[in-house]
């Protein structure tokens, strides 16, 4: 079965200072993040990548990743401007960014055709990861009527960073299957080992519990969904939930990817437990890897 992996990397990087966060290289033979995920992704067996991007980085992402990449996968772009919108709407007044990563894969609509696993550009996640969103979405016997959907749930403590905080989807599990997701902020381990979340107010948390990086598995027909939504929220964004819409009123409401809990046509929702740590694998690379990658 044909499976799309789709990356997100429209954003601006804007805690980032000195370039494009998402191609600052950092490997031993100059590869950014997007490198070991797309090897990976294509060892599991997806056989395309699209990326979401914005216009003005595409002569860079060609430069640095997609003539190269190419070689090896079917590659597209897909553009995740402002005025990407459905037919007759308008940029509301007042909006000045995007809606964040709902309307970026809502951009993919005509692109992306067959099952396909999100993520993001300037994580990484490891190739246990991807092995296990493509068994699903190869396995996934989904009927029309309902779509069934997964995500890659990390372990809290393999995701810790020994450089600083990170921000991480705290997960609801319930027989294997998420039930909610509640970004938490500034996790970190401290002096006394433990781990914390928060600034001013912080609050402990368990090391062993499950947590999101953005890590969907998706059927093909839920792009349409997802652009359903997107036009609801357009209409009458008053009476969009709070798991939809994230921030103040006005130019900082998105249309985020936990909206899996308010579509009625989800069918289920599946808990992908990945064991694998993520950033102490990183730097483990062997020399088929290398060259792989560096072309």
């Amino acid at each position: 079965m044909s499976c799309t992996l789709c990356i997100l990397a429209a954003g601006l990087g804007s805690r980032f200072k000195g370039g494009i966060k998402q191609l600052e290289p950092f490997g031993p033979n100059g590869e950014i993040i997007m490198d070991y995920s797309i090897y990976d992704a294509v060892e599991a067996g997806f056989d395309k990548v699209v990326f979401i991007i914005r216009k003005d980085i595409r002569d860079a992402f060609d430069k640095m990743i997609g003539d190269r990449i190419s070689k090896y996968v079917k590659i597209d772009y897909v553009y995740q401007e402002l005025d990407c919108l459905p037919e007759g709407y308008s940029v509301p007044e007042g909006r000045v960014k995007p809606w964040g990563h709902g309307h970026a894969v809502c951009c993919c609509k005509g692109v992306i055709n067959e099952p396909f696993a999100v993520i993001n550009a300037d994580d990484f996640y490891g190739k246990e990861a991807f092995v296990k969103l493509h068994d699903f979405l190869c396995n996934e016997n989904s009927d029309r009527k309902k779509l069934h959907l997964g995500m890659a749930g990390f372990i809290l403590k393999n995701t810790l960073s020994d450089f600083g905080a990170v921000n991480r989807g705290v997960c609801e599990v319930k027989d294997s299957m998420l039930t909610d997701v509640v970004e938490t902020y500034n996790i970190r381990r401290e002096n006394d080992g433990k781990v914390y979340s928060g600034k001013e107010e912080t609050a402990e948390l368990d090391e062993n519990c499950y947590v999101s990086m953005n890590m969907w598995a998706c059927p093909d027909g839920f792009i349409d969904k997802l652009n359903d939504m997107f036009l609801s929220i357009i209409r009458q964004p008053q009476q969009a939930g709070p798991l939809l819409l994230v921030g103040t009123p006005g130019s900082y409401r998105k249309l985020c990817l936990p909206i899996f809990f308010q579509l009625s046509d989800i069918r289920f929702l599946d808990f992908l437990t990945v064991q694998q740590s993520c950033f102490r694998h990183l730097f483990r690379i062997d020399a088929e890897h290398q060259v792989s990658l560096a072309g």
